[in-house]
């Protein structure tokens, strides 16, 4: 069995993704504009048969290209993002304002062919005929004249095609749905580290604006030839130094502030200027010192505990809702098919110590385990949870499927003594979520799962290794 849910603590901000969020009467300009010259997304049957005017906003590091609703609301995800080569060159640069042209206005040769033609090529074939016309009058030679009539129209419709390709070379676009969804996740956590380092010379912001721009750029470049699932524990480990570097920025900004006025003793961020225009930013905080926590070999194992881990977000089906965090049962992890034998020695670790009932995220997990150190020794749990969420995906195990929201999930995907720092773009102020809140979240997802297991326990699947044998 599996459920989806979607919980959001009533504190979490949501504030609205809005393009041209410094400039909201441009977007009011295209807009009208497509409106008037282009085709918009009326309902939800418009799919990829449709070709929908794109309004293309251009970044410090790329663009975002935006479809125009027809209801008139706002676009919550972007049809495609583009991300330009770090340090780029001038020449690059015009590279990014070539790709993100508007169209071509091009005309249809019958009322029932498919075929088209530029208008700009029309037009200066028509130019070039009389100019040939004229040239011919003069007595110049005709192998000269012709030639170049002809050839100015095929040059003007198909030379644009030709820089295009050119020009993509300097640049990585990502198209569909799951891919610009995460990677609109990473550009809004960039333009944060951008606008940070926009109004200072400290050098340890633009280091992380820099460096956030070659995560972008990577991130790019695997979503660009490959799917979300192929390449999900690279795109998690970006999306980890990304949070980071937020981390870092946020801590450096509430220094400079902090130095600026050393009489203030207000909360973190309280003064701090707006910087991104995105759905709240959220980095993860160092808490304490994490200490090793495992549990000893000799605690009673409970096996009635589950295994909560986040994840790269997937869609069941057609007009679904995101799935980015799984709950399992703890024997799930001795399914065959799940990476041996670490998925077993997970087993082992989860079940030491617990109470009857309990959920466990992997961060807590990671936080036993010296904040991670300890890992090697254990086993791989991104093949692990990779592999677990496969087993969900193709009906092999029973899970509880959560689409949580972003600090929700940032919560989970922290030590139990961590915290979670969110931007608060609307409020232009930062908020700090800590244990509490954490609680809170694992409280509210054990309500949902003590509702979907009440009939029937969770399945593990079938062909179950046995495991770990006790020793001592």
């Amino acid at each position: 069995m599996t459920d989806t849910i979607h919980t959001s603590p009533r504190t979490t901000p949501q504030p609205p993704l809005r393009p041209f969020a410094r400039d909201p009467q441009r977007w009011e300009q295209e807009q009208e504009r497509a409106l008037r010259t282009g085709h918009v997304c009326r309902d939800i049957a418009c799919t990829g048969t449709c070709e929908p005017v794109l309004v293309y906003e251009r970044t410090g590091w790329g663009w975002l290209a935006w479809t125009v609703p027809g209801d008139g609301t706002l676009p919550e995800h972007p049809r495609q993002i583009g991300v330009l080569a770090p340090g780029a060159t001038l020449t690059q640069r015009l590279a990014v304002r070539w790709l993100t042209r508007r169209p071509a206005l091009r005309i249809a040769l019958t009322r029932t062919s498919t075929v088209s033609l530029r208008l700009s090529a029309a037009a200066v074939g028509l130019v070039s005929l009389f100019a040939a016309l004229f040239a011919l009058h003069r007595g110049a030679p005709g192998d000269v004249v012709l030639p170049a009539m002809l050839l100015a129209p095929l040059l003007t419709e198909h030379l644009p095609d030709r820089l295009d390709e050119r020009a993509g070379e300097h640049v990585r676009s990502v198209e569909g749905t799951a891919a610009c969804e995460y990677l609109q996740r990473l550009a809004a956590l960039h333009t944060y580290l951008v606008q940070a380092a926009a109004g200072n010379d400290r050098y340890e912001l633009r280091r992380s604006a820099e460096v956030g721009h070659h995560v972008l750029w990577d991130a790019a470049g695997l979503l660009h030839n490959q799917d979300t699932r192929t390449v999900s524990a690279q795109l998690i480990d970006r999306e980890r130094l990304m949070l980071q570097l937020a981390d870092q920025v946020a801590q450096t900004l509430e220094r400079i502030r902090t130095e600026a006025c050393p009489g203030e003793t207000s909360q973190p961020g309280r003064h701090e200027e707006r910087l991104s225009p995105y759905p709240p930013a959220t980095s993860l905080l160092k808490g304490s010192r994490p200490m090793t926590q495992a549990q000893p070999d000799d605690a009673p194992r409970t096996t009635d505990v589950y295994l909560l881990f986040a994840h790269e977000a997937y869609y069941p089906g057609p007009g679904a809702q995101e799935i980015n965090t799984t709950v399992v049962v703890a024997a799930t992890l001795l399914h065959p098919q799940v990476r041996q034998p670490d998925g077993a020695r997970i087993h082992d670790l989860l079940t030491r110590g617990r109470r009857p009932g309990e959920i466990i995220p992997l961060a807590t997990l990671t936080h036993e385990l010296g904040g991670g150190a300890d890992w090697p020794k254990v086993g791989d749990w991104e093949a692990v949870t990779t592999d677990l969420v496969q087993l969900v995906r193709t009906g092999r195990c029973d899970a509880l499927s959560l689409g949580l929201p972003e600090i929700a999930r940032a919560l989970l995907c922290t030590g139990p003594h961590s915290h979670v720092r969110a931007y608060d773009a609307a409020a232009g102020d930062f908020l700090v979520y800590g244990t509490t809140e954490r609680d809170t979240v694992l409280v509210e997802v054990g309500r949902f799962l003590t509702e979907l297991v009440a009939g029937q326990a969770l399945w593990p699947g079938d062909g179950l290794l046995p495991p770990l044998v006790d020793h001592g």
